[in-house]
């Protein structure tokens, strides 16, 4: 499966990192643990807020701080799983706990670990954000929650857009440039507990500069519907109030990107009725917008 722009590869038969990584180029090794000494060297925890109904935190062997070479770090599901890994390998081992499932490891991994894992790792920051191409070029849609990403993302995808992401947002900067990139091609209208949804045959299959930000703002059903653009300090505010995977260890860093990411990419505000009947009123005026 590809996701994140790396091919993740639950479980393989080739247990060998080297030799693995001969066979695959960006490959993420999800693999089980033959070991199980490996808790005993952690002695940090860092706790997230309770994720779907289960206990969720982060480990690590030394006092959290940038990543470097070899530093042991840990995600600990509740119940479920605990995932491992050392800094600078592409290569995640599992120790399952008494609810394990296939099922449960492929949502928790995709879906929550692989974002912690690139964020500890610096190669990613990561907004809340729904995500689609329009005329080929990305487009977020970032709200308050239940402020509508989601039903704007579907409703996109159900008009034929192909889909970045469902949930979360991978960027990177490149040369000033910021990119959107693919995560995994799943999508949860429903947003069913510990349920990655249905797979999308649609999806983007490569990093694109980001086009622009549509920050959605829930307004009467009978409101009229408006794209203003933000600047300045609400224009940082929005991008703040959307960040996701906010490791304190990494508040710097962060507010540097997010800074950055201000001055390059446009970002809009939207007034969408809340009356799911003009959603397609909605949806023209965002593409003839993004055409201009």
């Amino acid at each position: 499966m590809i996701a994140y722009n790396h091919y993740i590869k639950f479980n393989p038969v080739l247990t060998n990192e080297k030799e693995v990584s001969s066979f695959f180029t960006d490959t993420v090794i999800v693999r089980e643990s033959l070991l199980s000494n490996k808790q005993e060297k952690l002695s940090y925890k860092l706790k997230f807020f309770n994720n779907q109904g289960r206990d969720i935190a982060l480990y690590s062997d030394e006092k959290f701080s940038s990543a470097k070479r070899d530093k042991l770090w840990a995600f600990q599901i509740e119940g479920v799983v605990t995932f491992y890994w050392y800094s600078g390998s592409l290569t995640l081992e599992y120790v399952k706990d008494d609810n394990f499932t296939e099922a449960l490891l492929e949502y928790w991994c995709l879906h929550i670990v692989l974002p912690v894992f690139f964020t500890s790792e610096e190669k990613y920051d990561f907004l809340h954000a729904g995500a689609v191409e329009v005329e080929g070029k990305p487009v977020l849609f970032v709200a308050e929650s239940f402020g509508g990403k989601s039903t704007m993302t579907d409703f996109f995808m159900k008009q034929g857009h192909t889909m970045i992401s469902d949930d979360k947002v991978a960027t990177y900067e490149e040369n000033g440039v910021f990119f959107a990139v693919p995560s995994h091609p799943h999508h949860r209208p429903h947003r069913g507990m510990e349920d990655l949804g249905f797979f999308v045959t649609n999806t983007a299959k490569e990093p694109k500069p980001i086009h622009a930000i549509y920050e959605l703002e829930r307004a009467e059903p009978n409101a009229l519907i408006t794209i203003t653009e933000l600047h300045g300090i609400e224009k940082f505010k929005s991008l703040r109030y959307s960040s996701e995977i906010n490791l304190s260890f990494l508040k710097s860093k962060r507010f540097t990107f997010l800074s950055r990411l201000a001055k390059a990419v446009h970002v809009y505000k939207v007034t969408v009725p809340w009356d799911m009947q003009r959603l397609p009123e909605v949806h023209e005026m965002i593409v003839e917008h993004c055409s201009k």
